[in-house]
């Protein structure tokens, strides 16, 4: 399985500003290796994040050894840990020594879907399999030792591939989740009608509005 679009992406693909590259993110498909066997999701739902313009960012205060991969060069994973108890995964973007990445929200599965059931036995439907980071990077097998990865070479453990790009009439934006500043920032997009999109909790009523 390589992802409708049958080829991986390159570096000069992803080298994008976080809000253009979540567009383009939207649609791929993210494949990774495990003991048990290889799965593969569609991205429905991700969040821009850039640097030190960004209050929300991790790079916000500048770099340090945590938030190193995220300052380039795109293609790679950048994988944090979060509450004590998650694994959250994200695309770096942007030119090598800017910050920038996406974080990867919400997948449906496309490839190795009996896996996936024997990963997540309690997942309601198909739709509950990778909805929510947490849950996706759980699905994937990904955690701390497959930060900096890089999903542009064909012999990484984890690859991103190009899918159908979804059209733009499809494609919603909202704020973050989950952020202590800039909480109004419309940059989490996801796939409009998707089963797999996560539930927007925070602040009360969720704020929709076509992604520009």
């Amino acid at each position: 399985m390589s992802g409708d679009a049958g080829r991986l992406f390159t570096r000069e693909e992803l080298a994008l500003d976080p809000v253009d590259l979540a567009h383009l993110l939207l649609g791929s498909v993210l494949e990774a290796d495990g003991p048990d066997g290889t799965v593969g999701v569609r991205l429905v739902e991700v969040e821009a994040y850039r640097g030190q313009d960004d209050p929300a960012s991790h790079c916000y205060r500048g770099r340090t050894p945590r938030n190193a991969v995220m300052w380039g060069p795109a293609g790679h994973l950048y994988v944090y840990f979060v509450y004590g108890m998650h694994f959250c995964a994200n695309i770096v973007g942007s030119t090598d020594g800017v910050a920038g990445a996406v974080l990867l929200r919400a997948g449906e599965v496309v490839t190795g879907l009996d896996v996936v059931r024997k990963r997540r036995p309690n997942a309601r439907g198909t739709g509950e399999l990778a909805k929510g980071p947490a849950i996706l990077t759980s699905v994937l097998r990904i955690d701390r030792q497959e930060n900096g990865v890089d999903l542009t070479d064909p012999a990484s453990p984890v690859r991103l591939y190009a899918g159908e790009r979804v059209p733009s009439e499809r494609i919603r934006s909202g704020p973050r989740v989950g952020v202590a500043m800039a909480m109004d920032t419309p940059w989490r997009f996801w796939v409009d009608g998707s089963p797999a999109v996560s539930t927007y909790r925070r602040g009360g009523k969720r704020r929709v509005r076509p992604a520009s």
